[in-house]
């Protein structure tokens, strides 16, 4: 018998609104994850904090948990205290992407779904089926299940610092590089592409890129907030975060390494990698567009928006096939010389100055 459809794994419930906080305990016991309430929040001791003061009263059966940090050891120190603390229907991941990084991965560890509940927009990460840690050797990806349900409150995100939410918008615009870049794959070395997660990847980025709106608009968050989603759907639908992960990330990364103490916010340096990359690709219309927008939202263009010379980006995205061993982009399609790097940035520079 043929195959007609398949299964997509994605939340049971995704809720973007204003307020969508208010009635969490309902939520989730409307759509039968947790009826009692009995949740393990992973919170931050800064601003999860107050906002376990805020709703710890409408959550009465809840039990509440600090995470120290964005590390592989706090993830599994909060796994470990979770299972001996009691039993629980799920594990809420309330804050920003470190906070829900080690929920993700101390959910896992102890075989609980995840409620992924952010507090700001600052990368794809809340929905996708990977937690980012840092461990003895830098930083490592590890696949966990996608969450059960993410919520997003919009009057939440409003009090998280505007940086951070316009990470995000640097996050889902390089989106439309990485995809690229997995079609160069394809076209290249007949790499595998799914057709369904690709169109969800770009077409996230491509709904945020010519958007009129900007943070103060709330319409204007609930596209981010869904490009988010979608992105880490996307992932979740590929098996692979190929949808969302080409030369840009790879220049990210090679920030975070090279200059650990240093790197800007993850959204803020994939953007920079995403209009650079699509510059290389000869696409310079739309690396144009890419600038347009950033420099409307207030991301970084140049490295030195980021407090990098020119030298220092260069060494970056030298460095930056390493970070990802096996992974095909236009970086090591063109395969440049140091030198040639310096003078494709120049060009750069150089284009969207004018």
């Amino acid at each position: 018998m043929p195959v007609l459809t398949r299964l997509i794994p994605s939340p049971v419930v995704v809720d973007i609104s204003r307020g969508a906080l208010d009635d969490l305990a309902g939520l989730l016991a409307d759509q039968r994850i947790s009826t009692n309430g009995k949740l393990a929040f992973a919170i931050s001791g800064g601003s999860g904090a107050a906002l376990r003061d805020r709703f710890a009263p409408l959550l009465p059966n809840a039990s509440w948990y600090e995470v120290g940090g964005g590390t592989l050891d706090d993830a599994i120190k909060l796994a470990d205290t979770m299972k001996k603390s009691g039993r629980y229907d799920a594990v809420v991941g309330l804050g920003g992407g470190k906070i829900i990084d080690c929920a993700k991965y101390a959910a896992a560890r102890i075989g609980l779904p995840l409620v992924a509940v952010a507090t700001n927009l600052s990368h794809d990460g809340l929905c996708s089926p990977v937690a980012t840690l840092d461990n003895d050797a830098g930083r490592g990806s590890y696949g966990v299940p996608n969450p059960i349900a993410v919520v997003i409150d919009l009057d939440v995100i409003r009090e998280a610092p505007e940086r951070y939410i316009r990470s995000g918008i640097g996050d889902v615009i390089s989106n439309i590089s990485a995809v690229k870049d997995w079609e160069l794959g394809h076209e290249v070395h007949g790499e595998a592409i799914d057709g369904l997660a690709a169109a969800m990847a770009r077409q996230a980025g491509e709904a945020l890129l010519h958007h009129p709106g900007d943070v103060s608009d709330d319409g204007f968050l609930q596209v981010l907030a869904e490009g988010l989603v979608l992105t880490g759907i996307s992932m979740s639908v590929a098996g692979d975060s190929r949808p969302a992960s080409g030369a840009c990330h790879e220049i990210n990364h090679a920030f975070d390494l090279l200059f650990p103490k240093r790197a800007a916010p993850h959204g803020e340096q994939c953007g920079l990698g995403a209009a650079f990359a699509t510059y290389l690709r000869g696409d310079k219309d739309t690396a144009k567009l890419m600038v347009e927008v950033m420099r409307r939202h207030q991301l970084p263009v140049l490295p030195a928006d980021i407090g990098f010379d020119p030298d220092e980006f260069v060494e970056a995205v030298a460095y930056a096939p390493q970070t990802r061993p096996g992974r095909y982009t236009i970086l090591e399609h063109l395969d440049l010389s140091t030198d040639q790097i310096r003078d494709a940035y120049a060009d750069y520079a150089q284009t969207i100055g004018s």
